[in-house]
């Protein structure tokens, strides 16, 4: 029997429907949910409150603006940019997700159901969005940058904050810990390692720096541009709704 995070049968096939895929990607979030933010911890060793501040800096949510962090989950990019005085609005498909942030977070931010296809705000009404590790697992990514572009106001930016592909001496290194490690901490602390395999796997199928930056230009943004972190285990990509 097929095991129901395959990611061959969900994610590379293209023949598998996309609401397939979608009910998968609700089910590995739903479970972990309630360890998200102590995985990630764990998983990156802390090092992903850096790439988030980084993106948060960014960012730069002034007062009078209105900054979306599409696929915000648990809120902590959120709650990062809520010190600047902006309207802060997280939106994401997974209500367990959001649940398991709204404790200890900034009483000013709302909450928003929405996938990244299709995301419940009116053209041209967003002056900045944010995406952190989320962009990797909506169902078409051309559709995801599309929509973006289209909430965005005229010269709104659109941050992205995703990993990618790791400078060459420490690929096989970080690959064996991808593999190996993050899955047993899945079982140990998510109880859920077959949620954390999926996880990987989606992160060593989604597009290169470069090729990230050209799909970003296909679907409509102008001045993109990316930043390695960490040696490339993550990268900031930037762009603009043009005017």
């Amino acid at each position: 029997m097929a095991d129901r995070y395959d990611i061959s049968r969900t994610f590379g096939n293209q023949s598998v429907a996309e609401d397939e895929r979608t009910r998968l990607i609700r089910r590995v979030f739903t479970s972990v949910a309630p360890r998200y933010d102590l995985m990630n911890d764990l998983m990156s060793m802390g090092i992903h409150r850096l790439w988030k501040r980084r993106l948060a800096r960014e960012a730069a949510a002034l007062p009078g603006q209105l900054v979306v962090d599409l696929a915000g989950g648990t809120g902590d990019v959120a709650a990062l940019m809520a010190a600047g005085g902006a309207e802060i609005m997280v939106c994401d498909p997974s209500l367990a997700m959001m649940n398991a942030g709204r404790m200890g977070k900034p009483s000013a931010l709302r909450w928003l159901a929405g996938t990244g296809e299709r995301i419940p705000l009116a053209d041209n009404t967003v002056d900045t969005m944010t995406i952190a590790f989320g962009i990797r697992n909506v169902t078409s990514l051309d559709d995801a940058l599309k929509e973006a572009l289209r909430v965005l106001k005229p010269g709104g930016r659109f941050l992205c904050l995703e990993f990618s592909r790791p400078w060459a001496p420490i690929k096989p290194f970080y690959d064996l810990f991808s593999f190996t490690v993050i899955p047993r901490l899945g079982a140990w602390v998510a109880r859920d390692p077959e949620a954390y395999t999926y996880l990987i796997e989606s992160i060593r199928r989604f597009p290169d720096q470069q090729e990230m930056k050209r799909i970003m230009e296909r679907a409509g943004f102008t001045t993109v541009n990316y930043r390695n972190l960490s040696f490339g285990i993550a990268c900031l990509h930037r762009g603009s709704k043009p005017f």
